[in-house]
């Protein structure tokens, strides 16, 4: 039997980073990974293929839009198979470029399907069995299929299936109201799909505030999507030729069809084949496993990262877990654990939503102090100049000395602006501190300057010149 001091099953952001650590101090790593194709979520099934052909729509939405510029272009559509086919193209080189660093990296690749014979053993799809001192368990997650009446046996596609298209359906009608629920609705519709989204929450986005979401809805009702928000599903039906959803919605019975459905009611950890029981490891009811703030497992020397474990599914995030369980297994001294204050977020809508640290729906359970100052995009110049009026950037700070506590955007290229919050926040600035720094107008980064000066005045000590 192979003994390893370090053994990591999934070979994703997770996975990858912490073997490639745990190997750098001096573990004898191995990596488990039985899919079909090595890479991991975020390249082959999530953020890469995803934010491509997000761009792609966002191309044609801009040259549909080119006369509002005083342009003239004839006709826009989209050819799905040309779009697919440079998508897959881009994806192939992000994957080839990640099984050459998993097949040369310093660790073994074992490439098999792992489940838990004890806390200390794992069994491989091969037959063998491998022994490891000590176990990260970063094996992702699955497109899950809630509870709701007719959905199991209808069919329907999941991010995947809409990742792959290479046709254009006439109309979809999409389950839920998360980020993959929006980002793949918006870029369906601008495709040219006629796109019913349907909610279940009151708001689109309900992990981000309901102004962001109704700024979102706003902007997705506009471009010719059918939004419900408040829902509750009753029942799903399908025939040959389309699908029927039937849902409350204030208080009336409503039915829409289309010719096919896309659930994107959530994920959930991709657990059920590991056989945990038999390590002794815990799950929590939300069905991820229980960890620490080292990432341990409720088994000491197993740990789990990314987006079996939570909080969330964010890649820098699964990079920093799966790297800090490394550092933990190896014994090195210094190892901080994942500081989730100062969380970056970004949804790539457009317009696009990015938050970083303490929300002010956190702040005000925490009962922390605090104060707040938003600017609009539609009264700032170079976002006007661009058409891009939707949305607002707002700012919070503590009211004593002005300590930056986090920030929410939504509107062009939110995204990308958000990071001018990152630094600030890490090293604990002020809004004075940020106010210090030039600012080029016109730009659109220049907006964070109206709120951090009106927080600027709300200050009570402010520093001397």
């Amino acid at each position: 039997m192979r003994t390893y001091d370090f053994i990591v099953i999934g070979g994703g952001s997770a996975g990858f980073n912490a073997a490639r650590l745990a190997c750098s101090l001096g573990l004898k790593v191995a990596i488990i990974d039985g899919a079909p194709k090595l890479g991991g979520l975020c390249i082959l099934k999530g953020c890469m293929p995803s934010k491509t052909l997000l761009h792609a729509a966002h191309v044609l939405q801009q040259t549909r839009s080119a006369a509002t510029f005083g342009i003239k272009v004839k006709s826009a559509k989209a050819d799905m198979k040309v779009v697919a086919k440079r998508k897959n193209k881009i994806i192939h080189e992000f994957a080839s470029f990640r099984e050459s660093q998993l097949k040369k990296g310093p660790f073994e690749l074992i490439r098999a399907h792992a489940s838990f014979i004890d806390a200390h053993t794992l069994k491989l799809s091969t037959g063998e069995s491998v022994h490891g001192k000590h176990i990260l368990i970063a094996t992702g997650s699955k497109v899950s299929t809630p509870n709701i009446p007719g959905l199991a046996s209808t069919p329907y596609w999941t991010s995947d299936d809409v990742l792959n298209l290479d046709f254009l359906p006439k109309s979809v009608i999409v389950l839920g109201g998360g980020i993959v629920a929006c980002e793949l609705s918006q870029y369906l519709q601008r495709m040219g799909s006629k796109v019913t989204l349907i909610q279940r929450s009151e708001h689109l986005l309900r992990d981000h505030s309901s102004e962001a979401g109704g700024v979102l809805a706003e902007a997705l009702k506009k471009e010719g999507m059918v939004v419900f928000t408040g829902t509750e599903i009753k029942a799903i039906r399908s025939s040959t030729k389309s699908v029927s959803v039937k849902f409350k919605h204030k208080g009336k019975t409503v039915t829409s069809k289309a010719a096919y459905l896309f659930n994107a009611l959530g994920r959930e950890p991709a657990l059920d084949k590991l056989n945990l029981s038999n390590a002794g490891v815990r799950i929590k009811a939300d069905g991820r496993i229980h960890t620490n703030r080292f990432q341990q497992t409720s088994v000491p020397h197993i740990y789990a990262a990314g987006d079996c474990s939570g909080p969330v599914e964010i890649v820098h995030i699964a990079i920093q877990q799966g790297e800090l369980a490394a550092r933990h297994a190896a014994k090195q001294k210094k190892k901080n654990a994942v500081d989730y204050t100062k969380l970056l977020s970004v949804v790539f809508t457009d317009p696009a939503i990015a938050s970083i640290g303490l929300s002010e729906k956190q702040l005000i359970a925490a009962k922390t102090k605090f104060i707040s100052a938003s600017y609009p995009f539609n009264d700032h110049g170079k976002s006007i100049l661009m058409e891009s009026n939707y949305g607002y950037v707002k700012v919070y700070a503590e009211p004593k000395k002005g300590k930056l506590l986090g920030a929410e955007i939504i509107g062009p290229e939110a995204g990308e602006l958000i990071h001018l919050f990152s630094t600030p926040i890490v090293m604990q600035a002020t809004v004075f501190d940020m106010l210090k720094a030039p600012w080029y107008h016109p730009t659109l980064a220049e907006i964070i300057t109206y709120p951090l000066e009106e927080i600027a005045d709300q200050v009570k000590i402010k520093p001397k010149v």
